[in-house]
């Protein structure tokens, strides 16, 4: 199974990406401020629902070709460090554009059908496909076999840490509403750090890793 040294490095990554604004946490906030707390944890539990299923999904196609392709690896690694970068530069330039989550309103919709536009956030989430292709398998132990077993754990610790900082990011946008709608600067200033923070990563993600 997965090295337990490797654990805390996967969740502090896992923590540094699912933390920063993206599609997930821009879909909750907005369920939060425009429906209440109740909305806010639908779409978290659908979001995270979504997740694993991609998790599965990655595992079970990308499994197998880590295990047997160390140039296919580092392609993968490669592109998908090429491209949190890119999320990290767009973050940064459209770091305005947050008020927009905190200032809109939306229909109010029933628990199941939040949960359902949840699960679809999180399933199509480009930065969830991104991590679980590229980040995802540096931290799997080819040497102690099952993989995609290996993948499948990541991947619940992954969740695991994103339900948390989900919550967090609903909780304080239904409870913090007015603060943050004063101040447009404060909003700008979350979104970027958030892409910043992504850059880091994908530089990151670039220069580390599997070397065979």
């Amino acid at each position: 199974m997965v090295p337990s040294d490797r654990l805390p490095a996967f969740a502090a990554m896992s923590f540094l990406l699912v933390v920063i604004p993206g599609p997930s946490v821009l879909f909750i906030v907005g369920r939060a401020l425009s429906q209440g707390r109740r909305a806010a944890m639908a779409s978290v539990l659908g979001n995270t629902a979504g997740g694993y299923v991609l998790v599965v999904a990655v595992s079970l196609g990308i499994g197998p070709i880590v295990q047997r392709s160390a140039l296919v690896f580092t392609t993968l690694k490669l592109a998908g460090a090429a491209y949190l970068i890119y999320l990290g530069v767009r973050a940064w330039r459209e770091r305005g554009s947050l008020q927009a989550s905190f200032t809109g309103t939306t229909p109010t919709r029933g628990s199941l059908r939040t949960f359902g536009e949840g699960f679809t956030v999180g399933v199509s989430n480009p930065k969830g496909i991104v991590f679980f292709s590229a980040v995802l398998p540096q931290f799997v132990d080819a040497t102690q076999g099952h993989v995609i077993a290996q993948m499948l754990l990541l991947g619940l610790i992954f969740n695991l840490v994103a339900i948390t900082s989900d919550c967090a990011w609903g909780l304080a946008a239904s409870t913090t509403r007015s603060w943050f709608a004063r101040s447009p600067r404060r909003l700008s200033l979350v979104g970027g750090l958030g892409g910043l923070t992504m850059i880091g990563l994908g530089v990151s993600v670039a220069i580390t890793g599997r070397k065979d």
